[in-house]
């Protein structure tokens, strides 16, 4: 037994020996390592740390800009206006109207209109051309049978068939030719106010039709019709105090 004892003792000395001879030669092998050697191994890591910083930066630098030029140069988009909810601007309505017939109404969309006002002025023009020529004739007329030149005689296309002028009816016909001048420059004269009135009404309708394009109608448009009593606070009698009455209720 004391044998045994010695043998074990013997060989955890000799395993004790045997791992501080390995430890000690480790660390006799970190101090050889050069200083040097050290530096320069952790400067490559700093070097490299660095480089992927300024890389990532310019990296970004970059894409920035390139995300900023396509901004740029990117057109913006269109926004598509809602007809629905559009309403029209009176002073430009007035304006278009002004400087060009029917353009107010072009521009409040009230296309229906455009027959009836562009008809006006074909009329009154018509109007204006024919009236102004009859003007013309009688004028001539008149001036051809007051004069004594008798190869100036127009006024014979206005005679019926088989009249003549003579001198007892020359006054009369006189007083036809002149009060016939006076009526076509009448007529003449009234088309061109006319036309002017239509156009005068074409600007009024196109800037009271773009006001009232906002102006809010109810749904319920109607009129009530009922019987009531009115009263009759001066006089004393209570028989005249009321009368019966109709009662009229506008909703617009």
């Amino acid at each position: 037994m004391k044998h045994i004892i010695q043998i074990i003792s013997r060989r955890s000395v000799a395993v004790v020996l045997l791992l501080l001879t390995t430890i000690a030669g480790f660390a006799q092998e970190i101090d050889e390592v050069p200083e040097d050697s050290i530096f320069t191994i952790s400067s490559d890591t700093d070097s490299l740390m660095i480089e992927d910083h300024v890389t990532d930066s310019l990296f970004a630098d970059s894409l920035q800009k390139q995300l900023s030029v396509m901004v740029e140069t990117t057109p913006p988009l269109k926004v598509q206006k809602d007809w629905n909810k559009w309403t029209p601007d009176p002073k430009r309505a007035l304006w278009l109207a002004i400087v060009f017939p029917g353009g107010g109404q072009i521009y409040n969309r009230k296309y229906w209109k455009l027959p009836l006002i562009y008809g006006g002025f074909m009329g009154c023009l018509y109007a204006m051309n024919w009236n102004n020529s009859m003007y013309k004739d009688y004028s001539q007329a008149f001036l051809d049978i007051s004069d004594s030149d008798p190869s100036t005689a127009s006024y014979n296309t206005y005679l019926h068939l088989g009249a003549k002028i003579t001198e007892g009816n020359m006054q009369r016909y006189k007083d036809i030719f002149k009060s016939r001048r006076d009526k076509y420059r009448r007529w003449r004269d009234l088309s061109f106010f006319v036309m002017v009135g239509v156009y005068a009404l074409s600007v009024i309708d196109a800037y009271v039709d773009a006001e009232l394009s906002v102006f809010d109608i109810s749904k319920d448009l109607s009129l009530k019709v009922e019987p009531t009593i009115m009263n009759n606070c001066s006089s004393n009698n209570p028989l005249q105090s009321g009368a019966l009455g109709l009662n009229c209720c506008l909703n617009f």
